[in-house]
């Protein structure tokens, strides 16, 4: 006796075919069409205990047809497949109540235990969310595998209230994926709040996280709202966590387990009704070996853990993260680029210690300094600094000086224009540039204290404040 009754909806003949095949080896039994008018029908009718269907059709979207079929069989698990592998399609599939959202390629073995797992739950309607068409701002960008995995897991936390622990090597996007987590969850109406350990002083942190009252401390002239009072409703992103001190950590844990927290000073409990969504560039499980960390807030925060990997790890969607990034200065108003094959190529061998970050950062730098229209590998040579060897040739030495990496940048950057001379207003441009990375690496250094940054710098601390309010610089800490 067959195990089920499968629908299969996808235009492609070679995948019904493929679906089809599989799909009966494993004991169901299969129906399947190339358009969504006769799924419907089926559907409508009754039959089938499961659907999987592609996302466009000839006749039909998908995502237009999920709604009608949750109304008339809620019950009814719908796969969705996209060869669109983009977080937004994910998203979508997850709002019009799909089951599962598979991209394209997918593995046969993984789409069986999911027609498995679906078919084995216990059948129970599945919420729809009304919600209007996502905005064309796509917040997280890249068709990698390793994308994709991480696009089904959020899709699935959308509409929960879970506690997530975000991990990756600085630069890999954590505070992007907390921002998606909270536009397109079910608090999205509420606060998002973010806070970076790393550049608090640590025996303020208390009182940034919590408020506290006046008179409380030295200085504490009024009371004073915290972060969690700020994001009531909302969501509070703690970035960094694993730099909070061990006392902050105490009242931390307890909102996590009762629900509610004092202000430093205070007395009376105040509810807190937030989604809480940590961030972290280091082992915690190391923290907690060496007294650092305290192992039940780990495990408080850990609830949902969600590693983002390196650049490195996803080199396949730098084509798509540089289109993303030119179109979005183009739209600030820097001139339109584009990148040769070439200089695709380098981009892609690459190991971008900086991750997403510093390949946006390279991105602006070509788009600003740069006249030419398509960016070639010679250029990206000269960005990066580390040409690639070829058999007889001498890499630079290691010793090279900063001021000969800059005339080579700059000899590049001239030979750039033939015989014609920069557009004017070069000195302040190049300033510019040497002035970010300059105070991005101090502030990193100095674990985001902007007193200890301006003495090593050795300018006015109001000056540096200015600069990095200025300048837009992120003032995160880097791994060590």
């Amino acid at each position: 006796m067959p195990a089920g009754s499968i629908l299969v909806a996808d235009d492609d003949a070679a995948i019904r075919t493929v679906l089809n095949q599989a799909l009966s080896r494993a004991g169901y039994e299969v129906r399947s069409c190339g358009n969504a008018a006769t799924l419907w029908r089926w559907v409508a009718q009754g039959e089938g205990d499961l659907v999987i269907t592609d996302v466009v059709m000839p006749d039909e979207n998908a995502f237009d047809l999920l709604p009608r079929i949750k109304k008339v069989r809620p019950d009814l698990p719908v796969v969705v497949m996209s060869a669109q592998n983009t977080f937004l399609t994910a998203i979508r599939a997850s709002e019009r109540g799909a089951y599962e959202y598979l991209p394209k390629p997918f593995d046969l073995k993984e789409l069986i235990a999911i027609v498995g797992r679906a078919l084995a739950e216990p059948k129970r309607g599945r919420h729809v969310e009304e919600t209007g068409e996502p905005t064309d701002n796509i917040p997280l960008v890249g068709r990698s595998a390793a994308m994709q995995d991480i696009y089904r897991v959020l899709a699935r936390l959308m509409q929960t209230d879970l506690t997530v622990m975000i991990t990756g090597e600085s630069g890999t996007g954590k505070e992007l994926v907390a921002r998606a987590l909270h536009d397109y969850g079910k608090r999205s109406s509420g606060p998002f709040v973010a806070i970076n350990m790393a550049a608090i002083p640590r025996d303020l942190i208390e009182s940034e996280l919590f408020g506290h009252e006046k008179g409380a401390f030295t200085g504490a002239n009024a009371r004073s709202s915290g972060r969690f009072e700020q994001a009531e409703g909302g969501t509070l992103f703690l970035d960094e966590i694993g730099d909070m001190p061990m006392e902050a950590q105490t009242r931390l844990l307890r909102v996590l387990q009762q629900g509610e927290y004092t202000t430093v000073g205070g007395r009376t409990p105040i509810k807190a009704d937030v989604r809480i969504i940590a961030a972290t560039n280091k082992d915690l499980r190391l923290l907690i070996q060496q007294g650092l960390f305290r192992e039940d807030l780990f495990f408080r925060l850990n609830v949902v853990p969600l590693r983002l990997p390196p650049l490195r790890e996803r080199a396949e969607d730098i084509p798509d993260l540089v289109r993303h990034f030119f179109m979005r200065i183009e739209r600030e108003g820097l001139p339109a680029k584009q990148l040769d094959a070439g200089a695709v190529d380098r981009l892609k061998r690459y190991r971008w210690p900086g991750n997403v970050r510093e390949l946006e950062n390279l991105i602006r730098r070509l788009a600003a300094l740069y006249p030419q229209d398509t960016i070639t590998a010679n250029l990206i040579d000269a960005e990066l600094s580390q040409p690639e060897s070829e058999p007889g040739v001498d890499q630079p030495k290691a010793d090279d000086t900063l001021s000969g990496s800059v005339e080579r940048h700059l000899a590049a950057y001239f030979a750039g224009f033939g015989d014609r001379l920069p557009p004017p207003g070069l000195y302040h441009r190049i300033l510019r540039e040497v002035e970010y990375p300059l105070l991005s690496v101090a502030l990193a250094a100095t674990r985001g204290n902007q007193i200890k940054a301006a003495e090593l710098l050795g300018v006015n601390r109001n000056t540096l404040r200015k600069k990095i309010r200025d300048l837009d610089v992120q003032v995160v800490r880097t791994s060590r």
